[in-house]
Order: structure tokens, then sequence, then C-alpha cells
């Protein structure tokens, strides 16, 4: 399985981790735009990073991580369902983009918004400011200034693979002096500091594990798996045409030369609408195309 998150638990502290590994779906991502060594890795960064929260979260619905900045790239932009569908795209300038550029000369002044919608229930957004010398930094340091569990981040990705764990405290239970618990805290992701690029990136996780923690009793459980899905479809697209109203959609395809063509930003897949296709959404009839010889 070459796209998953796997999770795994100390037996003896309060503190659970998960570890996040794709592949084919990051290579998805990266096949729809000419993105430069610097872009895709932060952009596999991000994967890895919703793919890892994702894990954490127990609902339906989207996990959005957005970025912006006034920098060479203005726009990162991830998706995660709770059905575990990934897709990414970046916006970038590329003549302004030198080779090992790093977070902070990609994307000065940079914010990245972390939102949860899920499909029943109240849209959750945090802001993180990008001020780190990583992801893995700045998202590690929003959640010790939150009032959320504190949680620790390790990112990597190389234009092949997009790799993370995440180290997470858990509430007081086997242990519940508060000095004991820091002391197991600060000994497990003092190890974790210890993780080199290329043993995230090229180990599996069970040799991992034990290359870090080979001490500690460790309870990896069964991997889940992560594919790149994107969301948009033809009648996504018909009801961005019918938002506008019918008068404005009609004058659009005739300013388009007689059809209009949407593009998903993400997938590069086009929907072409006519007149024909038009008059059709309005009359109540669908997106689907009115005929055989239709796009």
């Amino acid at each position: 399985m070459s796209d998953h998150t796997q999770r795994f638990l100390f037996d003896d502290s309060d503190v659970r981790g998960e570890i996040a590994s794709l592949g084919e779906s990051y290579q998805h991502v990266l096949a729809k735009h000419p993105y430069p060594e610097p872009v895709a890795q932060l952009l596999g960064e991000l994967l890895a990073a919703a793919a890892l929260l994702v894990g954490t979260l127990k609902f339906d619905g989207l996990l959005v991580l957005q970025a912006r900045s006034s920098g060479p790239v203005p726009l990162l932009m991830v998706e995660c369902s709770s059905e575990r569908d990934v897709r990414g795209i970046a916006r970038y300038e590329a003549d302004q983009i030198a080779p090992g550029a790093t977070l902070s000369e990609l994307m000065p002044e940079g914010v990245l918004a972390i939102t949860v919608d899920p499909t029943r229930g109240q849209r959750y957004q945090g802001i993180v400011a990008l001020e780190g010398f990583s992801l893995a930094a700045c998202l590690s340091d929003y959640f010790a200034t939150s009032e959320q569990l504190p949680t620790r981040f390790w990112l990597n990705a190389d234009g092949r693979r997009a790799c993370g764990m995440l180290l997470q405290q858990l509430p007081a239970d086997r242990i519940k002096d508060a000095e004991e618990r820091q002391a197991s805290w600060q000994h497990l992701t003092t190890l974790a500091d210890t993780l080199t690029a290329e043993e995230l990136l090229g180990l599996d996780n069970q040799t991992l594990l034990h290359r870090l923690y080979h001490e500690e009793q460790v309870r990896l459980f069964e991997p889940r798996p992560l594919q790149f899905q994107c969301s948009c479809s033809r009648e996504r697209s018909a009801n961005a045409l019918v938002s506008l109203g019918q008068a404005d959609a009609e004058a659009l395809v005739q300013e388009q030369g007689g059809s209009v063509t949407i593009d998903c930003q993400f997938c590069n897949q086009r929907y072409v609408f006519d007149a024909a296709d038009i008059a059709q959404l309005f009359a109540g009839g669908g997106s689907d195309a009115p005929s055989a010889t239709r796009h």
C-alpha cells in the first residue's frame, strides 16, 4: 500500500502517533502542473500534514489547508476528505523561485488556514502564521500555543514521496503526575527529532519506529489507505453557471464564441457548455449533455 496513514500508541505513555506516506497520490498532484522543485516539496509536505491531521479527527466532511503569502508562492492549498481522498494545488511565479528556496523565501508574510468543514455541524477554522523555518515547525508551534492537545510534526517530501509523522499528547490516563507526563512527552519528541529525511522517506513504518523507539512498548495499528481523487464534476460546474443567472450565463456563452469552458485547477479536467446546455440547465433538464455528440 503506497499511500496510507498508520496509527501507533505507546503502551506506557499518554502519547499517540501517526505516520503518513504518499507516493501515487503525490505523483498525481505533481503531474497536473510543472512545479519547481521547492514548490513540489512544500506541496508534498502540506499533503502529508493534511493526511496526518485527518487521521486525528473523527468527522465526516472535508479538511482544507490553505496557505497564502505575498511571495512567489501566493497560494498553496490541499484538501483531504474523511473518505481519505486528497488533492492539492499551488500558485507560483517560476521566475522568482531559486533552487533550494526555503519556506520563508517562498511564502513571506504567509498564513495557513486550517479549516474543518463537517457535513453536519459547525465549521471550524484555525490560523497558523508561517513564521518558522519549516512547515512542520509552524504547525507544531500552532498546536503548542493553542488550546488543543500538544502535537508535534515531522514532514518531508522529495518530489517522489511525501511523508510525515505526528506525535500527540493524550489526556492523562497512564501517567497522572504532571511532571512525569511532561518528561515522557519530552523524551518521545526528543527521540523523534533525530529522525532524518532519508529515514522518514525511505524506511517502512515498523523499521522506522523500531529505530526511534526500540526501548519503548509501541503498538502499530493497521494502515488506512489514501488516494488522489478530485471532487470536481460536470454537475458542480453546471451549478456554478446556474448561480450566475440565465441572462448572464447566456451572455457568457456568446462572449466566449458559442461555448463556456470550465477547467478544474486541481486535476485539469475540462467541462464545456454550449447554448443548448445552458438552455437545458435553466429548463430544469440537469447538467448532462443533451445529445451523444456533445462533450
